[in-house]
């Protein structure tokens, strides 16, 4: 695994850990390589339950603008097609996903979150998704298609921050508990992927998913290609 993963291998669970905690657990290129992999690894191996969660302060504080000065325009496309590529591919995954957030969580950390079929937040977390201050749209129609539009709008417009507490109110939450409670949860949704065959639950998702795959790549690679994009982002920062 590359720096900044660590995988956690049960019979039947695969715990993928963000482990970049002095980052804050910001996703580099490495990083997202390295969940694409971990994802792959863990689908070829029928793994019934993924779960996701972060080391240190947080689950994650999205992309990694680090070193965003030195790479071209093209390259930070690319890089955030690649992020699109992993959160499709874990909206899309055979195995039953589960994301546990905790501390304050930003961009495309709280895009990972939503993108898994249950959302857990400890007390206190926070969540934010800023991309539309400097022109991206990643990950809008799917946080829209589980809050609704209406609430998506406002959240979105309004680069609001919202708690646990609040996003439990709109459906982006399942539950709210505590790191020692996640264990259980764990194993209770090893049970509900077991309620149902892998193919059938495979049927399930298909007819329930809205595909809309193309479209999010569509949409958030003409935000990205937009012109002065280094631009954007450095305003952003310097807000």
């Amino acid at each position: 695994m590359p720096e900044g993963i660590a995988i956690r291998r049960e019979a039947d669970c695969w715990t993928i850990v963000l482990d970049r905690a002095a980052k804050a657990n910001a996703l580099s290129s490495e990083m997202v390589e390295g969940l694409i992999a971990a994802l792959a690894e863990a689908e070829a191996a029928h793994v019934p339950v993924v779960a996701f969660q972060g080391e240190g302060r947080n689950l994650s504080a999205g992309f990694d603008f680090g070193d965003y000065e030195r790479q071209g325009e093209g390259e930070l496309l690319l890089r955030f097609v690649r992020i699109e590529t992993l959160l499709q591919s874990i909206a899309r995954s055979p195995c039953f996903t589960v994301a546990f957030a905790h501390g304050r969580n930003f961009g495309a950390g709280v895009d990972l979150f939503a993108a898994c079929r249950w959302r857990i937040a400890a007390p206190g977390s926070t969540f934010r998704m800023p991309g539309l201050a400097f022109g991206l749209v990643l990950g809008t129609r799917r946080f829209a298609a589980i809050v609704g539009r209406s609430r998506a709008r406002e959240v979105l417009e309004g680069l609001a921050t919202f708690d646990a507490e609040r996003a439990r109110e709109m459906g982006f939450v399942r539950r709210i508990a505590a790191a020692e409670e996640w264990p259980a949860i764990r194993e209770e949704a090893i049970a509900t992927a077991r309620t149902l065959p892998e193919a059938s639950r495979a049927a399930l998702d298909r007819a329930l998913d809205p595909a809309t795959a193309d479209a999010d790549l569509a949409d958030l690679v003409r935000s990205a290609a937009a012109p002065g994009l280094k631009e954007r982002i450095r305003a952003y920062l310097a807000r």
